[in-house]
């Protein structure tokens, strides 16, 4: 799974949120370091959907303009809650790691 894939999930695992709401949040999430362009979010929006991970949850009418809410589905809530478990195994392999390495904090020195 592509980090902006893991971010969206994650931005909507909470509530529904919009586009713009999705951007807020996956570049909070993501500390400043994840930008998503317009084109790039909904492309991800679309497969997601396609791939029964997320699901329109709403529409509303805003400035004459439907604003579409998007949730996360349970499939999704599974495939990031596996994703994240892979992700967690990934970090305490990498601290195992480090701490063997000499001259680390917490390694041999």
């Amino acid at each position: 799974m592509q980090e902006p894939t893991f971010l969206i999930l994650t931005a909507l695992a909470a509530q529904p949120l919009h586009g713009y709401g999705i951007v807020q949040a996956v570049s909070a999430l993501s500390a400043g370091e994840v930008t998503l362009r317009p084109g790039t979010l909904y492309g991800a929006l679309d497969r997601l959907d396609q791939q029964g991970l997320i699901a329109v949850d709403r529409e509303e009418p805003v400035d004459g303009r439907l604003r579409r809410y998007y949730r996360l589905s349970d499939g999704g809530a599974a495939a990031l809650a596996e994703q994240a478990e892979r992700l967690r195994r990934r970090v305490a392999a990498a601290d195992e790691q480090l701490r063997l390495r000499p001259g680390i904090a917490g390694g041999a020195a």
